[in-house]
C-alpha cells in the first residue's frame, strides 16, 4: 500500500513540474502581450522608436505657445516640468537643424517655476488663441516611463531571443524542427527507475536459459560489492542473439526493471544523420549521460547498423562515418572504468556480421543466445498472452503449443490476437480452438480465396500433387507426419500441405532424405498420374535443391566427398574454398542425390497407386483433408509414436505449389 502511495506522490511530483512550466510559460506570454498592448496604447509611435525630444528655458516654451507651435502639454506637478509636443508644421521652426526621426511625435521638456503660474498663462494663450490644444496634469516621476518607452523594447527583443534560442537547443529532445543545434546529443529514450511501467522477467515467457545468464547482471547492479570484495569483475557487456520476435529487447527491458536502474533504450540507426561527425558525437553524450546516471544500463538494439564489419581496404564509396561511429563506440566501451556501474547490452540477429573487435572480451564480454521457444515454452507464452483474451473454458494450451513449431514469441502473440479477431468476425462470445486453428493457417498460409476461378483440369492437377505429398510422407518412417491437406487456394498458394516435424536438436542423413523424397513426391504424382508436369512445383525444387547443397558441400554427406565442409560465412573478400573440379563434382552428387529421391518417390507411388488416387479424389470432393482421412485409406502409421496428437490441423511452412 504505501509503495503505491510513493508512486501515486511521484507521478503527482512530476505531473506539477510539467504543470508548473506551462502555467509559467503562458504567464510569460501574457505579460509580454499586455507589455506590447499598452505601449502601444500609450506610446503610439514612440514604441519603436523612442521619439524625439530637447530641452528648452521656461522663456524659450512662452515663445513657442505665444507662436502657435505647441499641440499638446503635459504637466507633472511633482517635478516641476512639462512636455510641450510640437505641431507637425512647426518641428522645424523648434527643432532647426536637431535630426528628428520620421514618424514620431517630438516635444519639448521644460522645467517650469511652478504650476499654478502655467495654468495661469495656458489661460491667457487660450483666450488670445495661441493655444487650442490639449491640457493635462500628472502626478510622479516619469523617469522610468522614459525609459520604459525607450529601452523597454529592445529588451523585450532581448528576453524573445534568449527563449527562442532555448527552444532550439531543445529541439532535438523533443523532436522538433529545430534540433539542428543539438543534433549530436543523444537519442537515447531513458526510463528512470522510479517509473510504473517496467518490465520483469515475470513478463518475460520462456527463455529460462536466456534469464539465467542474465540474472548475474542483475545481482551486480544491486549488490556490487558481493563481488567486488572478491576482485570479480562484471561483464562490461553482454549481446543477445537471435531471431526476430524471440524477446531480445524484452529481455534487456527485464534487466533494468529487476535491478531497478536506469535504462537508456536506443537503435543502432540512430547514431548515424546526413551531417559528418554527428554518429561518434552521440556516442560520446550517450556515455557521459550513462555515467552520470551510473549504475544503469545502456541497451543499444539492432546494433550491426553501427556494427557491421569493418572493411579491409579502400573502397570507393565506403561509409566513414558509420565506421568513424564504430571506432568512437569501441573507444568508449573499453574506456570507462571496469566498476563503474555501466552495462552495455545490444541486441541482433546478425552477430556473424559484426565487427571482431566489438566482440571481443572487454567490450561484449558475453553472447547471450535467445532461440526459438521449445514447447514448453511456448505453452509459456500462450498463457502470457491469452491473459486479457476472453478464451473458451475448454481450451487446451498444451494442443496450441504443439501446434506452433517454429513460432517465436512475436508470431504467439499475433496468433493470439488473430484468434480474437476471427472469433469477434464469427459473432462469438469466446475464443475457442477452432478459431486458433485458423489464425495458425491464416498467418503461415495467407487468408482463404475460395471464390478464385480455377478449371477442373487445374484443380485435379493440384489434387494429385498434394495427394502425392501426403501418401509418401504418411508411408516414409522419417518424414515430417501429415496432418493436414488442402486445394483451396491460400495466399499465393494453390494448394498447401501442413506436417508436424518433430523436434530435434540433430537431423541424421536419412531423416533428410525421407524429408526430400516427400518433398518431391508432388512433381512424382504429376508425371506418373497426368502424363505431363506443371509449374506448381517450383517451390518444392527450390528447397529440395538448397538441402541437397547443403548435404553435399556444408555437412559432409555426399558419396564423393564425405566429411568435408565448404561453408564460408566471411561477408567481404569471399572465394569459394574448393577448385572448379571439386564444384563440378558437388553438382553431379547433388544431381545424383536428387534424382534417386525422385525414383525412389516414384516407385513409392507406384506401387500404392490406388490409395493415391482415393486420396486424390477425396481432395477434389472435399477440398480439405486430415490425417484421419489418410488413416482410413492406407492404415495407421507405423512409425507415429504421436498419432493420437495428429488428427488436427498443425502448422508448418505449407508447401507453395503455385508457379511462381
Amino acid at each position: 500500500m504505501d509503495e503505491n502511495n510513493n508512486k501515486d506522490k511521484n507521478k503527482n511530483k512530476k505531473n506539477d513540474k510539467k504543470r508548473g512550466s506551462q502555467i509559467s510559460l503562458t504567464w510569460i506570454y501574457l505579460i509580454i502581450a499586455f507589455a506590447l498592448g499598452f505601449m502601444l496604447m500609450n506610446g503610439d509611435s514612440t514604441l519603436l522608436s523612442g521619439g524625439s525630444s530637447r530641452t528648452a528655458t521656461y522663456s524659450q516654451f512662452k515663445s513657442y505657445v505665444e507662436q502657435g507651435y505647441a499641440s499638446r502639454i503635459i504637466v507633472n506637478t511633482n517635478n516641476r516640468s512639462l512636455k510641450m509636443y510640437v505641431e507637425p508644421s512647426h518641428i522645424r521652426d523648434v527643432f532647426k537643424d536637431q535630426k528628428v526621426d520620421s514618424g514620431t511625435r517630438p516635444y519639448v521638456v521644460v522645467e517650469i517655476p511652478s504650476a499654478d503660474k502655467i495654468e495661469e498663462f495656458i489661460s491667457e494663450q487660450q483666450a488670445l488663441e495661441h493655444f487650442s490644444g490639449e491640457m493635462e496634469y500628472q502626478q510622479g516621476d516619469d523617469s522610468f516611463m522614459h525609459f520604459f518607452w525607450s529601452f523597454g523594447p529592445l529588451i523585450l527583443i532581448a528576453f524573445f531571443w534568449i527563449y527562442l534560442m532555448r527552444r532550439m537547443g531543445s529541439g532535438m529532445e523533443s523532436g522538433g524542427p529545430m534540433g539542428i543545434f543539438n543534433v549530436g546529443k543523444s537519442r537515447a529514450k531513458l526510463v528512470e527507475k522510479d517509473e510504473d511501467n517496467k518490465v520483469t522477467f515475470a513478463d518475460v515467457a520462456g527463455q529460462a536459459g536466456a534469464k539465467l545468464e542474465v540474472q548475474e547482471i542483475v545481482d551486480f547492479l544491486k549488490n556490487p560489492k558481493r563481488y567486488t570484495d572478491l576482485g570479480g569483475k562484471i561483464p562490461k557487456g553482454a549481446l543477445l542473439v537471435g531471431p526476430p520476435g524471440t524477446g531480445k529487447t524484452l529481455l534487456a527491458k527485464a534487466v533494468a526493471g529487476e535491478a531497478d536502474v536506469p535504462f537508456f533504450s536506443m537503435s543502432g540507426s540512430d547514431f548515424v544523420e546526413m551531417f559528418v561527425g554527428v554518429g561518434a558525437s552521440r556516442v560520446r553524450d550517450l556515455f557521459r549521460q550513462a555515467k552520470e546516471k551510473a549504475p544503469c544500463i545502456i541497451f543499444i538494439d539492432e546494433i550491426d547498423a553501427v556494427g557491421r564489419a569493418r572493411s579491409r581496404g579502400v573502397q570507393v564509396g565506403a561509409n566513414d562515418e558509420r565506421e568513424s561511429t564504430l571506432n568512437q563506440l569501441l573507444t568508449e566501451m573499453d574506456g570507462f572504468g571496469t566498476n563503474s556501474g555501466v552495462i552495455i547490452m545490444a541486441a541482433t540477429n546478425r552477430a556473424d556480421i559484426l565487427d571482431k573487435a566489438l566482440l571481443r572480451a572487454g567490450r561484449f564480454d558475453r553472447q547471450i543466445h535467445v532461440d526459438l521457444p521449445d514447447v514448453t515454452e511456448r505453452k509459456e507464452i500462450f498463457l502470457v498472452h491469452l491473459k486479457p483474451i476472453k478464451t473458451d473454458e475448454s481450451l487446451d494450451i498444451d494442443f496450441l503449443a504443439r501446434q506452433t513449431p517454429g513460432f517465436s514469441g512475436a508470431d504467439i502473440a499475433n496468433v493470439c490476437n488473430e484468434a480474437a479477431l476471427i472469433a469477434a468476425r464469427n459473432g462469438k462470445t469466446a475464443v475457442d480452438k477452432d478459431d486458433f486453428l485458423a489464425a495458425v493457417d491464416r498467418i503461415i498460409g495467407g487468408l482463404e480465396k475460395k471464390n478464385k476461378v480455377m478449371t477442373a483440369e487445374e484443380k485435379r492437377t493440384i489434387a494429385l500433387h498434394e495427394a502425392g505429398h501426403a501418401t509418401i510422407s504418411w508411408l516414409l518412417r522419417y518424414a515430417n507426419p501429415l496432418v493436414k491437406v488442402t486445394i483451396v487456394p491460400r495466399g499465393r498458394a494453390l494448394g498447401a500441405a501442413w506436417y508436424l516435424p518433430e523436434e530435434r536438436q540433430i537431423t541424421t542423413r536419412e531423416q533428410m532424405l525421407d524429408e526430400m523424397c516427400a518433398t518431391l513426391g508432388g512433381r512424382a504424382a504429376e508425371e506418373l498420374f497426368c502424363g505431363q508436369i506443371s509449374s506448381g512445383a517450383m517451390n518444392d525444387l527450390e528447397r529440395v535443391t538448397k538441402q541437397a547443397y547443403s548435404m553435399i558441400a556444408y555437412m559432409g554427406m555426399g558419396d564423393k566427398l564425405p566429411n568435408l565442409c565448404y561453408y564460408d560465412n566471411q561477408e567481404y573478400g569471399f572465394q569459394r574454398p574448393y577448385s572448379e573440379a571439386t564444384a563440378q563434382l558437388i553438382d553431379e552428387e547433388t544431381k545424383a542425390m536428387i534424382a534417386e529421391q525422385y525414383a525412389r518417390a516414384k516407385d513409392i507411388l507406384s506401387k500404392n497407386a490406388e490409395g493415391h488416387a482415393a486420396l486424390a479424389q477425396l481432395l477434389v470432393d472435399r477440398e480439405v483433408i486430415f490425417a484421419e482421412d489418410v488413416e482410413r485409406i492406407f492404415g495407421p502409421r507405423p512409425w507415429s509414436s504421436r498419432s493420437d496428437e495428429l488428427l488436427q490441423p498443425s502448422s508448418n511452412a505449407p508447401e507453395n505449389i503455385e508457379a511462381s
